[in-house]
């Protein structure tokens, strides 16, 4: 399951330079780069979020597998 969240991990990081290089070559608007983005961090921040519970859990000897993926609301609020 982690390789499974980090392989996804990859593919956001890739799909967002992508967007950035759509957008160098004019094949995109800034508009369209900026909700396209948009949308990939918020995937991204909830797959980070997931990976860092599955390891709390498993630190602190609880199933990996009750970390839930939580609402982009929630991990994109989080205070650092």
């Amino acid at each position: 399951m982690d390789q499974d969240i980090q392989n996804r991990i990859k593919e956001l990081i890739e799909e967002e330079h992508k967007l950035r290089s759509a957008l160098g070559e004019g094949e995109i608007s800034a508009g369209e780069e900026q909700s396209r983005l948009g949308s990939v961090e918020a995937q991204l921040d909830q797959c980070w979020d997931l990976l860092r519970q599955r390891r709390a859990k498993r630190q602190y000897g609880e199933n990996p597998n009750e970390a839930e993926v939580r609402s982009p609301d929630v991990v994109e609020n989080y205070l650092e």
